[in-house]
């Protein structure tokens, strides 16, 4: 279908354009930014003045819950709820069930993203089998069924010989390897950041050395190694300066951080309110602010949401008997706009790191407006507000912004030039 975008504020951070021009779509790429191709005729067209078009956001960490936690939420929902919150392109993390580490399981996947249409999916595949951390998943075979990177999430090598062969497979044929660095010793049994508030609040504490200790690991591992490496869901000041160190010793990692640790702390426990219950925690205003300034001048070149959707009863429990996460994915772009309302980032820094910059970290064909592109664009309105929660779409209503109103409403999602999300 022929469709053009008229009068638009075009953000596009990998071009470094920003003005207010058209854009083109046929056969699912953008044809032309600027005057129409001679001969073009638009079947539809979207008056789009007073909006910004930007890039598709590309959020590398959304569990889509699919196969194995229906209750929680499934490929179709969450991928509607991406769509919802301006995703066209997402990450789904391997901890499903079975375990992502077989080609037949990332096909599923791949087959019933594809069916639903909502967004693209890029499985992430287990670093090992069963995520146990014993023995090297069939990386090879899963690349060749569509796994982008590998990883084992919070589920750590115990073993750092066994991690240093698996990086050196990785690296053998090119794979990126994603880190959840949190040492398992330092973390076991913790509920919240080991702090005055985990003390005032009685909670078993997780330390910042949990993960600062379990990063430096992974960093001298990378680097003897030369593995691709991508370190995510950073929490601590300290943690982003050891990434901040590495990038000045020339190695050449990437790191991204979930939305929520840009805007909560530790504090939003008082409560004993289960809503604020993740893992890796909520950490002190201090890492919050080393965090910004990271996102802020390149060091974390990603946000992420980091989306966990879990049904009713997994929060219903005292604190430490709930489940972790929080449903953030159909929120992503008005929470990462509080950004920019609060002076933190400009409007195009902010959507490089929601799409140009996640783009590149895991090498997706996402994150540009280019002409012979794919046309997957985010048409949003800056001045309007959404209120969290009015419409929903994900099975997980596990949000502690439910009822906020946050700056910025997605009034058009576009993947491949189809209207996935339109308000």
């Amino acid at each position: 279908m022929k469709l053009s975008i008229l009068g638009a504020r075009v953000i596009d951070p990998s071009s470094g354009l920003d003005q207010i021009t058209d854009i083109h779509v046929e056969a699912c790429k953008i044809v032309a930014l600027g005057a129409a191709p001679a001969g073009f005729t638009a079947v539809e067209t979207i008056d789009a003045q007073g909006l910004v078009a930007a890039p598709g956001l590309v959020d590398l960490n959304v569990a889509l819950r699919e196969p194995g936690y229906s209750r929680k939420g499934s490929i179709v929902s969450e991928t509607r709820a991406a769509a919802a919150g301006g995703v066209t392109s997402l990450c789904c993390p391997p901890k499903t069930k079975p375990v992502l580490d077989t080609s037949a399981v990332a096909e599923l996947i791949l087959d019933r993203a594809r069916e639903a249409g909502n967004a693209k999916v890029f499985p992430i595949g287990a670093l090992s089998k069963g995520l146990d951390g014993e023995q090297l998943a069939e990386l090879v075979a899963l690349r060749d069924a569509g796994c982008v990177a590998f990883g084992n999430g919070l589920e750590s090598f115990r073993n750092s010989r066994t991690l240093c062969r698996a990086l050196e497979y990785a690296a053998t044929f090119d794979l990126t390897v994603i880190f959840n660095s949190q040492d398992h010793d330092l973390a076991e049994g913790g509920l919240a950041h080991e702090g005055a508030v985990a003390s005032f609040l009685g909670l078993p504490g997780i330390p910042e050395t949990a993960e600062t200790v379990a990063l430096a690991r992974d960093l001298l591992l990378v680097e003897q190694t030369g593995v691709r490496a991508h370190f995510s869901q950073l929490t601590s000041a300290r943690g982003v300066a050891l990434i901040a160190q590495a990038q000045a010793r020339g190695l050449k990692v990437t790191a991204d951080v979930a939305l929520y640790q840009l805007i909560l702390t530790d504090e939003a426990l008082i409560d004993f309110n289960s809503l604020y219950h993740v893992q890796p925690p909520l950490r002190t205003r201090a890492d919050r602010d080393g965090l910004r300034e990271a996102v802020k001048s390149g060091v974390v070149s990603a946000i992420s949401s980091h989306h966990q959707p879990h049904e009713r009863d997994a929060k219903l429990a005292p604190f430490g008997a709930t489940e972790p996460g929080i449903s953030s994915v159909e929120l992503l772009l008005p929470l990462a706009m509080t950004l920019v309302e609060d002076g933190l980032l400009d409007l195009p820094t902010l959507l490089a790191r929601l799409s140009a910059g996640p783009a590149e970290a895991l090498r997706l064909p996402a994150g540009k407006l280019a002409v012979g592109g794919p046309a997957d664009i985010v048409l949003f309105d800056p001045k309007a507000s959404t209120v969290a929660g009015e419409q929903w779409l994900s099975k997980g209503e596990n949000c502690p912004f439910l009822g906020h109103t946050l700056p910025g409403v997605v009034r058009y999602t576009l993947v491949d030039g189809r209207i996935s999300h339109r308000v």
